[in-house]
């Protein structure tokens, strides 16, 4: 039988300690800056961080003992604060106690006599060990030591909680970073693979034209090159993958001069919209600079499902553009089925879908619109929804303007 008080929840006592992975971790300054205040204060030779596990006390910092690293659980005064009723033991004289006078570090060479000790109780209630003070001759503590002791212990055990919290959000940092790095591996290789079959549509469509031409009518014809044509965009979303997948940065920073009319008609021939549809495109007389490969992948998205949930007999699609000093303003408004106030801020939040089906009877994943807000954040800009059911919807987004090539010529010299 143990010759120490065991308290009543001491396995989940144990766990929890275990859980701040502290024990036999070096010394820290933070710690032993608060033993020294400790010790200062109360003016004893010695102050300690004890922690109590199943069979020893350990000393996280130990002014004054620095040659002893811990002691068996048996001998610890620690290991009587822990269960005590009150928020701080004070043993005045251990010599003239029948719980500690037979102790060996009370009558061998350490001369522990007086001993004051401040469990440190963890948000969940559990006594993980003590900030304690001791000297080698009987001792009493004003009611402002004994305060300034309190208040120590606290600052100890907020110390334990800080690197525990640290610990946490880099376990977590550690297995996004790997997801990551996993969703960059899946990108490039999948990126790969979609490369090759599009290569051979590519070079059979075009065959396929070479021999047919002249023997087949227009419309045959138009399908063909329709065929080459959104092969060719799609290897040249492909090529962008690839160069994203080795290096996301680029993604946002490639920024270059483009013809926003231009950019438009080449993500409408992708989504290639049924003839009920109508999208009106703006005039803009002056070219772009920000990233048209996300500004691509935006509108791909947002065109995209102003074409699959438009549920009007004539469907209208209008993209309006402007900028002032620093943005680039754009609008894509549709007059199709509309959605619920409430829903406006969800859908741009991860794996957020809506239970609708769109013309084609298919569901959306929930990652559209998310990533959409993602390149857009990522641009500096911001996006928000406007809609009412049955009437339509229009969501508006902002991107900043990039540098010129001149600009940044000037700015790299």
């Amino acid at each position: 039988m143990a010759s120490y008080p065991i308290p009543d929840n001491e396995t989940e006592r144990v766990e929890a300690l275990q859980s701040y992975k502290i024990l036999n971790t070096s010394p820290e300054e933070d710690f032993d800056e608060l033993t020294a205040l400790a010790s200062e204060i109360c003016k004893t030779p010695i102050a300690l961080v004890s922690l109590i596990d199943e069979d020893r006390q350990w000393f996280k910092s130990n002014h004054g003992m620095s040659d002893t690293k811990e002691t068996a659980r048996e001998l610890a005064f620690c290991a009587h604060t822990i269960v005590n009723e009150n928020d701080v033991m004070v043993v005045n004289d251990a010599r003239k106690d029948e719980r500690f006078a037979n102790n060996p570090i009370v009558k061998g060479d350490e001369k522990v006599v007086f001993y004051a000790g401040v469990p440190l109780v963890n948000p969940d209630g559990y006594a993980l060990g003590s900030l304690c003070v001791i000297d080698h001759e009987p001792k009493n503590l004003t009611e402002s030591q004994l305060k300034a002791l309190r208040t120590l212990a606290k600052q100890v055990l907020a110390q334990m909680e800080l690197r525990r919290k640290i610990a946490t959000l880099q376990k977590a940092n550690d297995e996004l970073q790997e997801a990551n790095a996993f969703i960059q591996r899946f990108a490039t290789t999948a990126a790969h693979d979609i490369k090759n079959p599009l290569s051979s549509i590519v070079l059979t469509s075009q065959a396929l034209q070479s021999r047919l031409d002249g023997k087949v009518d227009e419309k045959s014809r138009n399908l063909v090159d329709m065929t080459i044509s959104s092969s060719q965009r799609l290897m040249a979303m492909v090529d962008d993958m690839l160069q994203y997948s080795t290096n996301p940065a680029t993604l946002v920073t490639k920024q270059q001069p483009f013809d926003l009319e231009k950019l438009l008609n080449t993500v409408i021939g992708l989504i290639n919209p049924p003839s009920d549809i109508k999208i009106h495109l703006p005039k803009v007389d002056h070219k772009l600079t920000c990233s048209s490969v996300a500004l691509e992948q935006i509108f791909l998205n947002l065109i995209g499902n102003a074409v699959r949930y438009n549920d009007k007999e004539e469907g209208e699609i209008s993209i309006k553009f402007s900028q002032d000093d620093k943005y680039y303003h754009f609008r894509v408004e549709d007059n199709g089925m509309g959605m619920a106030e409430k829903n406006l801020e969800r859908i741009f939040h991860k794996d957020v879908t809506l239970n609708v089906t769109d013309r084609f009877n298919k569901k959306g994943t929930g990652i559209g619109l998310y990533t959409v807000r993602s390149l857009v954040e990522k641009l500096q800009g911001s996006i928000y929804a406007e809609s009412r059911i049955g009437v339509g919807s229009s969501f508006n987004f902002s991107v900043q303007i990039g540098l010129s090539i001149d600009e940044r010529a000037i700015l790299a010299n």
